[in-house]
């Protein structure tokens, strides 16, 4: 199911703090210094394997860059990054290439390039995707099978417990320990990749191209133009992971807001607000009733049987900001099914998305280095306890305790044991190179405020908000995917007239019981 699919590869999002974890920070605030390295070399070759058909794969120019594994120590040895280049439909190409930066951090731009088939940008272009470091392509893949087969077994536990963290804890541990003697974790973070894209550029023999980012790829994106901008003619946004805030606390307000305009668009439905009143308070009693008092059924997963599933309040959040927002058809009458004693719609949904260990596709290895050394380190507790109780006041503490999606982080990393990056990975990127910044009103991973946010120092930018899209506008038709192609046809000016016209998803309206 490519749904299916989808949304566990884009499960991810911000991070929390330990203040433990500031000890090892460098107190110059200062980027890491690199020592002499042979310069990167691209090698021609076969396209890299991947577990499913690419078909922008086909007529491309493969290879790999080769890289240092740590340019902060002499004799570190080398990595193999996967590249394709999709050639321009037409020969020879008249602009500048497009790079692809994916999310996660830990999916892989190779594998699940981000470009939408009906609207394809390379009619006077190429596109380069790269696998960046510690991703699937790359020749130290940091996959954790471990934490995907917690995540199977998850659904049958209560999601705020103790023994769902050390289930959490000893899974990432366990990853941890497998890969820890052979890999240089620390190797795998923003910086490194940052170097590596200037590395592909350089090899390749570009002096320009264009950057297109999405999710955690935008955080990179961010960290990116820092330090090539002179090379970037133009760079889009889509749902903005900002490295200056991003941490757990960050969650809550994406959250909110796709939440709100959700619930906005039920009670602006004739259909939707008879059928379904007070939709919102309706959603935030159940979170408090089903927290107090959980539901535990079972559904029947395909290829894996009868399967357990506890439906609880932290649950029935994380429920809502993955899996609903990007089927928001199905929110109303799901949590009126619920609400009326009915769980087998929400858990059956709950268990498709999480209840296959085989169809992980982050490597989390990749994701945890840079969640722990960037995002965790620079956040206390209470402060992301504060946008939780800011952004959901009317929620039980023990739900607002973990952050959505991202429950007992903090404690992972501390088994994870990555240094903690300079102060200066989460400076706030000033620029005026043309920019587009691209969201969902559905969005709850990274909302458009984070758009906002970004947009106020990129002096050059356009925002465009699409409704009812959720996270990874680029794969809406045809709104989404049009905005990025007119950008990149004409940064100064694009067209986002579609915002205007696009109807909302329209909700399911089941009979009345």
């Amino acid at each position: 199911m490519r749904f299916v699919n989808q949304i566990t590869a884009i499960v991810f999002v911000s991070i929390l703090v330990s203040s433990a974890c500031g000890s090892n920070s460098d107190p110059s605030g200062s980027p890491p210094t690199t020592v002499a390295h042979p310069p990167a070399e691209f090698v021609e070759g076969p396209c890299a394997h991947t577990p499913n058909p690419v078909p922008l794969l086909e007529n491309a120019r493969c290879g790999e860059l080769v890289v240092p594994v740590n340019r902060t120590r002499e004799d570190s040895g080398s990595l193999r990054l996967a590249v394709a280049i999709v050639p321009s439909e037409t020969q020879p190409p008249a602009k500048a290439p497009i790079v692809f930066l994916m999310g996660g951090p830990g999916q892989d731009a190779v594998t699940d390039p981000p470009v939408n088939p009906d609207v394809p940008l390379n009619r006077d272009r190429d596109l380069i995707l790269m696998g960046q470091r510690g991703n699937i392509t790359s020749s130290s893949p940091l996959p954790c099978p471990e934490i995907f087969e917690f995540f199977a077994h998850r659904i049958g536990m209560a999601w705020n417990a103790e023994s769902t963290r050390d289930a959490y804890v000893e899974a990432v541990k366990g990853c941890h320990d497998r890969l820890a003697p052979t890999v240089d974790l620390s190797a795998f973070n923003s910086t490194e990749s940052t170097y590596d894209l200037i590395d592909l550029r350089k090899a390749l023999g570009l002096e320009k191209w264009n950057v297109f980012s999405h999710s955690y790829g935008t955080d990179l994106a961010l960290i990116y133009m820092r330090q090539d901008a002179d090379a970037i003619e133009s760079i889009a946004f889509d749902g903005v992971t900002p490295p200056s805030v991003g941490a757990l606390g960050w969650t809550w307000a994406s959250a909110r807001q796709a939440f709100d305009n959700m619930v906005t668009a039920c009670e602006d439905q004739p259909a939707c607000k008879e059928r379904y009143p007070d939709l919102g308070a309706t959603f935030i009693r159940l979170v408090n009733e089903l927290e107090a008092k959980p539901i535990t059924t079972t559904v029947n997963v395909e290829g894996v049987g009868e399967t357990k599933v506890v439906v609880d309040g932290g649950m029935l959040l994380n429920w809502f900001v993955p899996v609903a927002t990007h089927l928001p058809n199905e929110f109303p009458s799901t949590v009126d099914e619920l609400a009326h004693g009915n769980a087998q719609p929400i858990a059956t949904r709950w268990a498709e998305v999480w209840g296959h260990p085989e169809r992980g596709v982050l490597h989390w290895g990749l994701t945890l280095s840079i969640w722990c050394r960037e995002w965790i380190p620079f956040e206390t507790v209470e402060q992301s306890l504060q946008q939780a109780e800011q952004e959901f006041p009317e929620l039980p503490e023990s739900v607002r305790a973990q952050a959505p999606q991202l429950p007992f982080l903090r404690d992972a990393c501390e088994v994870w044991d990555v240094p903690t990056a300079p102060d200066s990975i989460r400076d706030i990127t000033v620029s005026d190179i043309p920019s587009l910044v691209l969201s969902g009103t559905y969005d709850g991973q990274t909302g458009a405020v984070w758009g906002d946010y970004i947009a106020k120092d990129l002096s050059q930018s356009t925002v465009a908000v699409v409704p009812g899209a959720a996270h990874g506008v680029y794969a809406e038709p045809p709104c989404g995917a049009e905005i990025i192609a007119s950008f990149f046809d004409n940064p100064e000016k694009p067209d986002t007239s579609c915002t205007d016209t696009t109807p909302l998803p329209a909700y399911d309206i089941l009979p009345p019981r």
